[in-house]
């Protein structure tokens, strides 16, 4: 039996589990969302500014370097014309928008310029030698050397920035996602271990009682669960195993009363009728020999109405305790009205039948019967045969009601077998 014991709602237990969860993994997933749009916004940054600015830096490093090998160029050619040309670029690339709008190119492509066109204009044969000019540009040269490294520099240190907040972002996000991943193991494990404890276990234990539940087992035992639903299951399968032996023992008495007579303690007229014809298809079935039989009380009617209905019942019930004790256990016998019972006898042929029903005959004869105001009376029987092995049950009975009515014609207490000449009698 279950004791009552203390107990939780599973629905309220597992309401609350899923509630921490959803909250410790909402939380999670805020601070995700967070991580996530920091990458978001450093991507955007990165497409929309620093690509767009690595870009300018560059074509400003490129102009500065071309601005440089034209000033080589200048040092290098001697024709005039070339010269002019090379200074016509570097005046194009001193007055480029990307050298102008930065404030450290800008001083320097102009001072180079100024330079550059000095050294075009002045005469190859003026008093400064050519040596002394492409010193002082080889210093100029590099410092726009030194300005193009820093420009790149630059340029680098944007793309460096963005890709640094984005990686920190990135790595932010994937310990607290490694963190979620661990809080959801933790939840399925603490889940799993709670289920299998508190659910599982205990419906493997109602299935098995279930499954041996029966009025020939004692009533099924549990432990004492914490759920208050298993609790619940478990009582009241005890209370339908009490539930079910009461059943079964009314079904019994309603079994008794529905397939018994109430006066012999016989099979009833339908439940003989049942029977007998599942019998009766079987041996005919197999080829097997049966025979069927009815007896009926003589002058019955006459002792009813000298001794009384009382007497009548009691001459009834000896004689059914007779038939029980005479026919065999695999024999069918039951009331099949009044004062007349109906046989059947499986397994044995119509002459081996009118042995067993001669000496039924002769004990009935040979009985006193007590009545209930203490007097004795003597009964007689008399019994039809018939065999029933290529017939139906209705037809095999017909039968045997016919030569039991010439056992009454004959004189009564006698055994007739249908089908058997007269000259048997004697």
């Amino acid at each position: 039996m279950i004791k009552p014991a203390k107990g939780f709602h599973a629905g309220r237990a597992f309401s609350l589990l899923a509630l921490i969860f959803v909250l410790a993994f909402g939380a999670a997933v805020v601070l995700l969302s967070f991580d996530q749009q920091r990458v978001v916004e450093a991507n955007g940054r990165l497409q929309e500014q620093t690509v767009p600015e690595i870009i300018r830096y560059q074509r400003l490093a490129r102009n500065l370097e071309q601005l440089r090998q034209e000033g080589e160029r200048i040092f290098a050619v001697s024709s005039v014309a070339a010269r002019q040309q090379s200074l016509f670029v570097v005046t194009l690339i001193a007055s480029h928008p990307s050298i102008l709008e930065h404030p450290g190119a800008a001083p320097l492509a102009r001072e180079a310029e100024e330079f550059l066109g000095n050294v075009v204009r002045t005469p190859v044969d003026d008093e400064h030698r050519p040596s002394e000019r492409y010193e002082e540009w080889q210093r100029l040269a590099v410092r726009l050397g030194s300005q193009v490294d820093d420009i790149s520099i630059q340029g680098i240190n944007l793309a460096t920035n963005d890709l640094n907040v984005a990686s920190t972002a990135m790595k932010l996000a994937r310990y607290k996602l490694m963190i979620v991943l661990v809080l959801v193991g933790l939840f399925l494990v603490a889940f799993m271990v709670l289920v299998r404890r508190h659910l599982i276990h205990p419906l493997q234990r109602i299935n098995k009682a279930l499954s041996t539940l029966s009025v020939d087992r004692p009533a099924p035992e549990f432990h004492a669960s914490l759920m208050l639903e298993i609790q619940a299951v478990e009582a009241a399968i005890q209370e339908q195993h009490a539930l079910l032996i009461q059943n079964d023992e009314t079904r019994k008495v309603l079994e008794q009363l529905a397939n018994k007579d109430g006066l012999t303690g016989l099979m009833n007229r339908r439940h003989f009728m049942q029977t007998a014809e599942v019998e009766l298809q079987r041996a005919q079935r197999y080829r097997r020999a049966v025979t069927v039989a009815m007896a009926d009380l003589d002058y019955f009617k006459r002792l009813n109405d000298t001794y009384g209905h009382a007497a009548g019942d009691a001459v009834l019930r000896a004689f059914a305790d007779l038939v029980q004790e005479a026919v065999r256990q695999s024999d069918l016998v039951c009331r099949y009205g009044g004062e007349e019972f109906a046989f059947l006898f499986p397994e044995i042929e119509p002459a081996e039948t009118e042995k067993l029903a001669e000496r039924l005959r002769v004990r009935c004869a040979e009985m006193d019967v007590g009545l209930p105001d203490g007097r004795q009376v003597k009964v007689s029987v008399s019994i039809g045969l018939a065999d029933a092995s290529e017939c139906p049950i209705e037809i095999a009975l017909k039968r045997a009601d016919e030569a039991l009515y010439e056992a009454k014609r004959l004189g009564r207490n006698r055994v007739v077998i249908s089908g058997v000449p007269p000259a048997a009698e004697a």
